[in-house]
C-alpha cells in the first residue's frame, strides 16, 4: 500500500463519523465520504501541499453533508411515520464508538435530538464538543466568522438543554440491565419490565410505511411495557426466532432474528439513572439490508395466532 493509499485509509474513518453523525444514514455518509476522499486525492495528485489533509477531509465532508442534509430533511418531511436513523453495530475493537464521549454522540437517541438542529448548529456542535476542534478551525472549516459559529453553538446548546447525561450508567450496568429488559419481553414479565423502564420512558418504531411500526412516539412506562410485550408476541410467531444482543451505535441493543437467521429489526436502548429512559426500534428494511439478509417481520401479522 502506497503512503497516499494509507493516509486515504487513515482519514476513511474520520470523515465516515463526521458524515454519519451529520445525516443519520451509513448509505448518505458513504456517499459523502468517497466524494470528500476523492478531492484530497485530486489535491495530492496535482502536487498540492497539504498542511493538514485531516483539516481537509474534516471541512470537504462537514460543507458536503451540511449540503445533504437540507435535502435529506425535505424527503424527511414525507416519511411514513417516525423516522430513525440508520443503526450501525459497533461491537468491533476498531468501531466509532470505542470512546465513551463517541458512543454519546453516536447513540441514535443523541442523533434524534440533533434532528431539532439547524444543519450548521449541528455541525458546530459536533465538530466543538465531540470532535474538540477549536471555535477559529470551526469558522474556517464552515466559512464562518468565530462570533457567528460561538452563536451557532450557543443556540444549539439550547435546544439540547433537556437532555438528560448518558453516562450516569456504567457500560457494565447497561449491558446487565439490556439482559434482564430483553428477558423480561422475551418471558412476557410485565411487572418486571415496568421495574426497568423510567415513568416517562419513550418507544419510537421505525417501519417505514413498509412494516407496522408506531405512527407516532409512545410515552409512559405501561402503556410503552405493553406495547413491547405485544411485539414480542407478534415475533414469536416466526418459528425459531431469537434475539441477539449487540451494541448499537455505542449502547445496549439487540438484533432480532427468524429461524433463518434473517433480521427483522434492531432494538436500541438508551439507559440513565439505572433505567432504560429510551426505546427505539428500526423495522425498516431499507435500513437494516446493509447488516444482512433481511426477513419479512410484516408478514407475520397475517400469520397464525
Amino acid at each position: 500500500m502506497s503512503p497516499r493509499e494509507e493516509l486515504l485509509q487513515e482519514l476513511r474513518p474520520v470523515a465516515f463519523v463526521i458524515a454519519y453523525q451529520m445525516l443519520g444514514s451509513v448509505v448518505e455518509a458513504e456517499d459523502v465520504v468517497q466524494e470528500a476522499l476523492l478531492q484530497v486525492h485530486q489535491a495530492l495528485e496535482a502536487g498540492e501541499q497539504l498542511v493538514s489533509p485531516r483539516a481537509l477531509v474534516a471541512t470537504v465532508t462537514t460543507r458536503r453533508a451540511i449540503d445533504q442534509l437540507r435535502s435529506a430533511r425535505v424527503r424527511r418531511e414525507a416519511y411514513v411515520g417516525e423516522w430513525l436513523p440508520e443503526p450501525i453495530i459497533t461491537d468491533g475493537h476498531d468501531d466509532p464508538a470505542r470512546h465513551a464521549e463517541m458512543a454519546d454522540s453516536l447513540s441514535l437517541a443523541m442523533l434524534v435530538l440533533l434532528e431539532r438542529l439547524s444543519p450548521e448548529q449541528r455541525a458546530v456542535l459536533l465538530l466543538h464538543e465531540v470532535f474538540d476542534y477549536s471555535y477559529a478551525e470551526v469558522a474556517a472549516i464552515l466559512g464562518k466568522s468565530q462570533a457567528g459559529v460561538r452563536q451557532l453553538a450557543t443556540r444549539a446548546r439550547r435546544h439540547l438543554a433537556q437532555r438528560r447525561p448518558r453516562f450516569q450508567t456504567t457500560r457494565q450496568q447497561q449491558e446487565e440491565l439490556a439482559r434482564r429488559f430483553f428477558a423480561a419481553v422475551e418471558h412476557g414479565d410485565l411487572s418486571g419490565l415496568e421495574a426497568l423502564l423510567a415513568h416517562d420512558v419513550a418507544l419510537t418504531g421505525d417501519g417505514g410505511g413498509k412494516v407496522p411500526a408506531l405512527a407516532r412516539t409512545l410515552h409512559g412506562r405501561s402503556r410503552v411495557a405493553r406495547m413491547l410485550l405485544d411485539w414480542a408476541r407478534l415475533a414469536a410467531r416466526a418459528p425459531g426466532g431469537s434475539l441477539r444482543p449487540v451494541a448499537v451505535n455505542g449502547g445496549p441493543g439487540a438484533l432480532y432474528l427468524d429461524a433463518q437467521q434473517r433480521l427483522l429489526a434492531v432494538v436500541a436502548l438508551e439507559v440513565a439513572g439505572g433505567l432504560v429512559t429510551s426505546v427505539q426500534a428500526i423495522l425498516n428494511p431499507d435500513k437494516l439490508t446493509r447488516l444482512g439478509p433481511v426477513g419479512d417481520f410484516g408478514s407475520l401479522r397475517g400469520s397464525a395466532g
